[in-house]
């Protein structure tokens, strides 16, 4: 079984684009820890120096997001690069910054949190670690998809931890056969 490190894929093409979505959230998370570190005076002045930077250019209709849009270019975050090695070489800090901040995944819009790869009769499959934040919980399922497919197939919640870094490890666990039965009850 092949493991990949967060968020990796069977495709490069696939894995950049889910790298590059979780280095998005990373910098909104960022960015919004900035605004709920500022004082309420601090806000107001910060909006409307955000308001006419975009002057001209479409805004967002949130005004939450277009602050948080402007902090994140306000911040010295790493570059896309810096944060993919940092990913890699640190992926128990990454996902405790997940877990620490007030934008964790939620059931509507779960974060991947690892990837493996493995075959069925054949044919190359991954898994998906597909994770929360439910309270002080960790919840989580596994989906499936057929390499070269868009079809994903899930599990129900199978996953309930207290910290991220202990779903992924129980799904790092799991052996080829046992992610091949899971995959199997969640076919039609």
């Amino acid at each position: 079984m092949e493991t990949q490190e967060i968020l990796g894929a069977e495709s490069p093409s696939r894995a950049l684009d889910e790298l590059h979505a979780q280095y998005a959230a990373y910098r909104q998370r960022q960015a919004r820890a900035l605004i709920r570190l500022l004082p309420r005076e601090a806000v107001r002045p910060l909006y409307r120096r955000a308001l006419r930077e975009r002057a001209g250019a479409t805004t967002d209709s949130d005004p939450l997001e277009t602050l948080v849009h402007y902090c994140e270019r306000l911040l010295p975050l790493p570059p896309f690069e810096c944060w993919q090695d940092d990913v890699s070489r640190y992926p128990d800090a990454h996902l405790h910054d997940v877990d620490d901040s007030a934008d964790a995944p939620t059931a509507d819009a779960p974060a991947t949190l690892d990837v493996c790869s493995f075959d069925v009769d054949g044919h190359a499959w991954v898994a998906r670690l597909r994770s929360f934040r439910e309270g002080t919980t960790w919840r989580g399922f596994i989906a499936f998809e057929r390499s070269g497919s868009r079809g994903v197939h899930r599990t129900a919640l199978i996953f309930r931890e207290t910290d991220p870094v202990d779903v992924r490890e129980r799904f790092r666990a799991f052996e080829p056969g046992a992610l091949r039965a899971f995959l199997r009850s969640a076919l039609p």
